[in-house]
């Protein structure tokens, strides 16, 4: 029997990730040198984007306005095009580090529509391919992921800083 280890997703299922504060406020708060323990790969003036600690695919990546925001009508034009704008460099890179088929594309406003973090409204981009799901994701609900999230910063990153 052959087994997959990701001893990363334990904190997930524990729930570890929920500390009582909000990732998406305090990680872009710290000296751009812990970027990349803290998995953020490209800031702007008004938003920034950081790998998906627990994602649905290599490259899962998250854009997310700085303010603490829960709903997208309360996002400022400004925040809005910056969003738009890094979403976009953000595919570029993916499409230069991994060539997906497709990608999943969205935002989800509140618990009921599955949103993750309902008080910091986020955007999430998850590059796919054909046959990404599988017998290990609908029956196990395992995931199996062939990249570490360093490496996938590690490649994204140069193609997305400047």
């Amino acid at each position: 029997m052959e087994r997959l280890w990701t001893p990363w997703r334990m904190a997930y299922i524990k729930g570890e990730h929920a500390t009582g504060g909000c990732f998406l406020c305090d990680l872009p708060a710290l000296d751009p040198s812990n970027d990349r323990g803290s998995l953020i790969i490209a800031r702007g003036d008004l938003a920034f984007i950081i790998l998906n600690k627990f994602p649905y695919n290599s490259g899962h990546l998250i854009v997310a306005p700085y303010r603490h925001t829960a709903n997208y009508e309360d996002v400022t034009v400004e925040e809005h095009a910056e969003i738009a704008m890094l979403s976009q460099r953000a595919i570029a890179a993916l499409e230069k580090a991994y060539k997906p088929e497709g990608y999943n594309i969205g935002i989800n406003q509140g618990r009921a529509a599955g949103a993750g973090i309902p008080d910091h409204l986020h955007g999430h981009i998850v590059p796919r391919w054909a046959g990404d799901t599988n017998y290990m994701t609908t029956v196990g609900r395992t995931k199996v992921m062939p990249e570490a999230l360093d490496e996938t910063w590690a490649k994204l990153q140069p193609l997305l800083s400047g």
